[in-house]
């Protein structure tokens, strides 16, 4: 039995909020179970020095976790004096899973910052940010293409992501807390909306685990990641 009473097939309740803040381009509020992400997309009529003058766009995020989004309290990356580790490979994560999406001669020589916040950590904070910020990034797109800033779409197709995992020996889709912090394997998906996976993020806890039992976890992934798209598709319908 799993703690909120789940099959094992099964996402927990997942919704997003749109445009919940007045002044980015594209903001939603994305709540998966308990876990809850604000991502907020920023255009900014600059990009990186290294990439002036190609006529190309670019995408990146950042990522942070509110000091009460735990059960104690998270310390501010600015009173260490430094980024953690942790949060450095996460934004980078969501970086690059959105940049998988976008056509950056589409989008101009801009630059989309997609900040993701989370309010409520309950596992799937990572997975929760890429599903929100990509249609933050979509919001902001819309935006950008209603003031004809932009022509062309610059968003080839969507991207989502979901979690799966071993636990007590049973593979389970979209682990909360609980469930992540004692599992034996613990896997990360994230994809297009047309199935193919974008990346894959794959570790034992404990045992290693066997090709059979990827072969599941990627098969519950692929389930799960179909509702993160309609999901999505219904956040935006009439929107972007």
């Amino acid at each position: 039995m799993r703690p909120d009473g789940r099959a094992n097939d099964a996402v927990r309740p997942t919704s997003i909020e749109v445009n919940v803040l007045p002044y980015a381009e594209g903001s939603v509020t994305i709540t998966t179970g308990a876990t809850k992400v604000l991502c907020a997309a920023t255009v900014e009529e600059r990009i990186p020095v290294w990439r002036k003058g190609m006529g190309r766009g670019w995408v990146t995020a950042e990522y942070s976790m509110l000091p009460r989004s735990t059960q104690t309290r998270t310390e501010r990356d600015g009173r260490r004096g430094r980024v953690d580790g942790r949060v450095q490979e996460i934004q980078r994560l969501i970086g690059r899973s959105l940049r998988a999406a976008v056509d950056f001669d589409r989008l101009g020589e801009r630059t989309v910052i997609v900040d993701c916040d989370v309010i409520v950590a309950d596992g799937g904070t990572r997975t929760a940010s890429i599903t929100g910020a990509y249609v933050a990034l979509a919001l902001a797109v819309a935006r950008m293409r209603g003031a004809g800033v932009i022509k062309a779409d610059p968003l080839r197709w969507p991207v989502a992501a979901v979690s799966a995992g071993i636990v007590a020996g049973e593979p389970r889709l979209d682990l909360c807390y609980l469930e992540d912090a004692g599992a034996e394997t613990d896997m990360n998906c994230v994809a297009a909306g047309d199935g193919r996976f974008i990346e894959i993020q794959g570790s034992a806890e404990q045992e290693p685990f066997s090709r059979a039992e990827m072969e599941q976890l990627l098969e519950l992934a692929s389930r799960g990641l179909r509702t993160m798209f309609d999901v999505q598709r219904e956040a935006l319908a009439g929107v972007a």
